[in-house]
């Protein structure tokens, strides 16, 4: 353990502190935008230092203003929050270098790269944070920027989606606090670590089972698990390209990571039930998303469907509560991740070739036929997700049929792996139907588009991962095995 570690604050302070200086210059869209880059990849690579810490040291901390918990605020990353911020950063910065070569009118705002930055600031606070009111504050700062840089797209629907997911996050947030205000009148308390320790003992206060209860309603509905997810298709396909592609693949994770933090840290005594429910809401998810993603209109909107059923996989994982099976869910979120969001840009970057910037199957018919390396990154994503060989999603897949098998859970089992199959069918589709097709006659395409510099390299890492799959399947060994050790958390954080 290092106590105070400033690297800590690295993936939250650079993209702060961008922000603010993309306000200063905020008529100065060149200079946002190397400014918004430069913090996305110092934030990449302080996450990158703090899992090398973390791997070889243990649990990272800082405690703000030098208080000790459980009195001040502590940022407390252990692996599993290395491993997620990660993921989240990595993905992030190949948002922000998607900008770079967006040709959306809305990219252009003074508002646009700050607004970016403050998301992408909330996202790594919750993954690093180790108070559970400070999960709320910075889930609300992500939230927030999320649904204006969603308001003010070039999609005309923007609007009403972010109003929608602002009512629906609204919820969200109620369900959170009331939970948080539950612990606090319980325990008198808001660091988790403390909670954990004062949960251990067996007593349940009055209100303890009943902030379980508000926290999972909060933490399904932030990874929009059914029956949570109605307003997830509508804001993520309105959402900019760059926006769409870190909501879809790592924003969602946010509730994944509280939920594993819910039944292996804090409600250990709950954890059997929770994860009964998971597994329910996990198989239901997955035959929802595929079954949605197979039958609807939009290529966008395809790929927003599929992410219910890549989270129903992730559910599994947590359902299933072995080592192996959590093991496989740490693994299929962080591959999932540079997955989605390489398909997402890569559909955006042919939308922004239509004269309309539909992504609409009927409009996009035929139009990638053209462009052979959007075609090949395409293809290389899609299997990917499907879970074919080479490709890291097998992988994934491979690490969750192996947690399957350990928890002899078979029926669940041979569901998820015939829904797999229904990812592999719309995926190939939508490969044949846009990149092998002749297009239409009066297709005329743009002859510029939005570059694909960052798809290129998230589906590198895609590629790498699946044929140097170790070090990402070490970490999450790492990560699993001392998550099943909460009192080595406890003493880490409380000093004991």
């Amino acid at each position: 353990m290092t106590p105070n570690n400033p690297l800590v604050l690295t993936p939250i302070f650079f993209p702060l502190f961008a922000a603010a200086l993309c306000v200063f210059f905020a008529h100065f869209r060149r200079v946002q935008r190397i400014i918004g880059v430069s913090a996305t990849i110092l934030a990449w690579l302080g996450s990158l230092s703090v899992l090398a810490l973390n791997w070889v040291d243990g649990l990272q901390l800082y405690r703000l203003g030098g208080y000790m918990p459980p009195y001040g605020i502590v940022l407390a990353p252990d692996m599993l929050s290395a491993i997620f911020t990660a993921m989240a950063s990595t993905v992030v910065m190949g948002g922000a270098i998607y900008i770079l070569g967006c040709r959306d009118k809305c990219v252009s705002y003074p508002a646009f790269m700050p607004l970016y930055l403050c998301m992408a600031a909330g996202l790594h606070g919750a993954f690093y944070t180790g108070d559970i009111f400070t999960l709320f504050v910075f889930q609300e700062l992500m939230i927030m920027s999320s649904v204006v840089l969603v308001g003010i797209s070039d999609n005309r629907l923007g609007v009403e989606a972010a109003i929608k997911y602002l009512l629906i996050s609204a919820m969200g947030s109620l369900f959170l606090l009331l939970g948080i205000g539950a612990i606090y009148a319980s325990f008198g308390t808001l660091t988790l670590a403390d909670i954990a320790r004062l949960l251990e003992g067996g007593d349940r206060p009055l209100l303890a089972q009943t902030a379980a209860v508000m926290l999972m309603c909060a933490f399904l509905l932030k990874s929009a698990v059914f029956p949570f997810h109605f307003w997830q298709p509508d804001f993520h396909t309105a959402a900019p390209t760059p926006v769409h592609a870190v909501l879809s693949s790592v924003v969602v994770k946010v509730g994944v990571y509280g939920l594993i933090r819910l039944t292996m840290l804090m409600f250990i005594a709950e954890a059997p039930l929770v994860r009964t429910l998971l597994l329910v809401l996990g198989i239901i998810g997955i035959f929802f998303g595929s079954l949605g993603a197979l039958r609807t209109y939009d290529a966008k909107r395809m790929l927003a469907y599929s992410t219910f059923g890549q989270i129903g996989f992730i559910l599994l994982g947590i359902g299933w509560g072995t080592p192996l099976a959590l093991i496989g869910a740490i693994v299929y979120a962080v591959n999932h991740a540079f997955i989605k969001s390489s398909l997402l840009m890569i559909t955006g970057a042919l939308a922004s070739r239509m004269p309309n910037k539909s992504a609409k199957l009927v409009d996009i018919g035929g139009a990638g036929r053209s462009f052979k390396l959007m075609g090949g990154l395409y293809l290389l994503g899609g299997l990917a997700l499907a879970g074919v060989p080479p490709m890291n999603g097998f992988i994934s897949k491979l690490a969750i049929i192996r947690g399957g098998i350990d928890a002899q859970s078979w029926l669940l089992l041979g569901l998820a792996i015939a829904a797999g199959l229904i990812t592999l069918m719309y995926v190939v589709r939508t490969w044949q139907h846009v990149f092998q097709r002749n297009p239409a006659d009066q297709l005329h395409l743009k002859p510029y588009g939005d570059s694909l510099v960052a798809p290129v390299l998230l589906v590198g890492l895609c590629v790498l991962f699946g044929l140097f799959a170790v070090p990402v399947v070490q970490a999450a060994t790492i990560a699993v095995t001392r998550l099943s050790d909460p009192q080595s958390y406890i003493r880490a954080v409380l000093g004991g």
